[in-house]
């Protein structure tokens, strides 16, 4: 290889040559060699490309069945951990290798901008100490955000966008913020005055939404609440509740909502469509609404077909992930994803050969892969 004419060229006429190809033609040279590697990670050249558009996965978070005690008492025998992600574009899973992060049974949990934010615990540690680390897999590069408390891993709900790197971690008594602007380095703590506990929390743009029930013991309820992260404040109570009469009863036909990111100013509320307005009423398929948020305005946006809902009518929980125009859905022993796919008009699939063990319950979040460097 180090006679190869290639060599002899000067490296910013490579990476011309290099740039002009798609993202994963350049992942796949960067497995050829050490020189290419190296020639294509360089902040040079990430930063020619920088305009390429993203590879757009679909990232698995491990299961919960872990059991942690026992993977520090044989630390030994660990195996390499992998992000999993699916490709829709290709119809095929891909792994990224995490060997490269300096942390015990790391555990992905968001993404942003090409970037991985992930929990991992100290190798030198012998109680759990979990620090939040952000990471590219592609370039395998990390840095450790500033030290949290272990609830905050254990109870806390990890938002991320790529707009000055914000971080936020929120519970429902409390949020943690952290973005690039932040001059001391350090995480803003906020109250966060919720009626109950945050479910499904997303974060777009500047604004963070999430649904809580504010309802009695034996009936929900369910509203969503939205604040504004440059107005937090611990004085007053940043939070309100997003509402508008000619919403109706929106809230009242679905079981069991969830929020997801969708395109652009959009948000996707997913949840059982019931079958009439009674206290136990049973659910005839699965819909996805959009609301857009600068019209403030619900529309329908796909449901589930019935023959595909049959496999998730008796499953009693029910797992969704995605953001934008995909959405995935899981539920025991189901065995495979179901796809709602609206890039080029709604479509309907099954994802098969999902990698892992466990219950067949995945969690995700959307991966947009990139040479992105690090904050």
């Amino acid at each position: 290889m180090d006679d190869s004419p290639i060599n002899r060229l000067p490296q910013d006429i490579l990476h011309q040559i290099f740039s002009s190809l798609p993202l994963r033609q350049i992942m796949v040279c960067r497995s050829v060699s050490k020189l290419f590697n190296q020639m294509l990670t360089t902040p040079t050249f990430m930063d020619l490309i920088s305009t390429q558009s993203p590879l757009r996965f679909l990232a698995l978070r491990p299961p919960h069945h872990h059991n942690h005690h026992h993977q520090r008492q044989n630390s030994h025998v660990s195996s390499v951990p992998y992000l999993h992600v699916f490709d829709p574009d290709q119809n095929q899973w891909l792994r990224f290798s995490l060997s490269f992060l300096p942390f015990r049974s790391p555990h992905p949990v968001a993404s942003a901008n090409g970037l991985i934010y992930l929990w991992g615990e100290s190798p030198t540690s012998i109680e759990s100490n979990r620090s939040l680390v952000v990471c590219n897999p592609l370039t395998r590069q990390f840095q450790v955000l500033p030290q949290l408390g272990s609830a905050w891993s254990r109870h806390g709900s990890v938002l991320v966008n790529s707009v000055n790197h914000r971080v936020m971690v929120l519970t429902e008594l409390a949020a943690l913020y952290f973005s690039n602007t932040n001059k001391t380095n350090s995480w803003l703590t906020f109250s966060a005055n919720l009626p109950s506990k945050p479910r499904s929390p997303i974060l777009i743009s500047d604004s963070v939404f999430a649904l809580c029930d504010v309802g009695s013991p034996w009936r929900s309820q369910w509203k969503l609440f939205t604040c504004i992260l440059s107005r937090l404040n611990n004085n007053y109570n940043s939070w309100v509740c997003l509402e508008r009469h000619e919403w109706g009863d929106i809230f009242d036909i679905i079981k069991r909502p969830r929020l997801v990111r969708g395109k652009g100013n959009k948000l996707l509320m997913i949840g059982g469509l019931k079958s009439n307005f009674s206290l136990n009423s049973s659910c005839s398929t699965i819909l996805i609404l959009r609301l857009d948020l600068e019209r403030l305005e619900w529309e329908e946006a796909g449901r589930m077909p019935v023959e595909m809902y049959r496999s998730f009518q008796e499953s009693s929980k029910l797992k969704v992930f995605g953001g934008g125009d995909r959405v995935c859905f899981s539920a025991k022993r189901v065995g495979k994803l179901a796809l709602w796919d609206d890039c080029d008009g709604a479509v309907w699939r099954w994802i098969e050969g999902v990698p892992g063990g466990g219950d067949g319950l995945c969690r995700g979040f959307v991966f947009e892969a990139s040479l992105t460097a690090l904050p």
